[in-house]
């Protein structure tokens, strides 16, 4: 009988709870999305892979580091390990970027501070609404970036506070700019160096420092304020970006427009690999400039490879 009055019981709970419950609800995954390969997280301004599609960002300037933006697709050719590569589609692009603004306050800048601080308004002469910006000033330690910003003039105050002093940790600071363009919205990522040498106090690497560009989906522009500039160089060529070097703080402000100029002005290129592997390996990428009759020497930086890793 007691038995038989617990089952009773249990059921009229039962169906209490399911009525003040509601509708059994339930959630069906979404599909995943079809994984890209890529130099980092997929965008169509580094080298990548989408469904075995290549996109190539190629920069071309003139012996004044001057953007060259009207050449036609006949004048390039592209190769993979050595192999030429068909080019599918072709375009010139000057889209929004997400820049990350990486400057030595080290002790020997304390002279150049100021004239830099000035200069550096120059990047942001020729804003879009949809670019974003931080700022990491580096010297001993590397301070956290306060985020990305949409306002200039915020960055600029953020660099009225630094003050020089002590050794450089330049590599640091470009793993912590890469890590901080993890969140940028835009799919054209620039780190910006302002620096008058090469490094001295960093806990990283060349070599890992090295590693971490080559995955990662962002192109490295430097200002060099001294010829001691061949580290910047070496970071800048992998992701096919540039270096300037201003022989004088004089001569800083023209570099300043130059270069901004050249950041935002590329060609994108778009080949189907020979090579269907998804093995993982490491492809280099080289893009050659043809030569025209009367056509003066150019100069095209573009990113040396990517992952293949991916392919469906």
């Amino acid at each position: 009988m007691c038995l038989r009055l617990s089952v009773v019981f249990c059921t009229f709970v039962s169906v209490i709870y399911a009525q003040l419950a509601g509708p059994e609800v339930t959630i069906t995954p979404r599909p995943s999305k079809p994984t890209s390969l890529a130099v980092g997280q997929p965008s169509s301004h580094v080298v990548r892979t989408d469904v075995k599609l290549v996109l190539v960002p190629v920069t071309v300037t003139d012996e004044d580091s001057r953007p060259i933006n009207d050449l036609p697709k006949e004048r390039f050719r592209i190769l993979e390990d050595g192999v030429e590569q068909q080019i599918t589609s072709f375009s010139w692009e000057d889209g929004p970027v997400s820049l990350g603004l990486l400057f030595d306050s080290s002790g020997s800048m304390k002279s150049r501070i100021n004239a830099s601080v000035a200069a550096l308004k120059y990047v942001f002469q020729t804003t879009r609404p949809d670019d974003e910006f931080f700022v990491i000033p580096f010297s001993d330690d590397v301070r956290q970036p306060g985020g990305f910003t949409s306002e200039p003039d915020e960055i600029q105050r953020r660099l009225g506070y630094v003050e020089p002093g002590g050794w450089t940790s330049l590599l640091d600071a470009v793993a912590v700019g890469i890590n901080q363009m993890r969140s940028a919205k835009n799919p054209r990522k620039v780190l910006l160096i302002l620096s008058d040498g090469n490094d001295n106090h960093s806990r990283f690497s060349e070599s890992e420092i090295r590693s971490r560009v080559m995955e990662a989906d962002v192109r490295i522009y430097a200002i060099g304020l001294s010829y001691r500039a061949r580290l910047l160089k070496r970071l800048a060529d992998e992701t096919g970006g540039n270096v300037l070097v201003a022989q004088s703080m004089k001569e800083l402000p023209d570099v300043v427009q130059r270069l901004s100029a050249e950041i935002r002005s590329h060609y994108l290129f778009g080949y189907t690999s020979t090579n269907p592997t998804n093995d993982g390996k490491y492809r280099k990428v080289k893009v050659e400039l043809l030569p025209s009759s009367g056509s003066p020497s150019f100069r095209a930086s573009w990113r040396r490879g990517y992952y293949a890793e991916g392919f469906q």
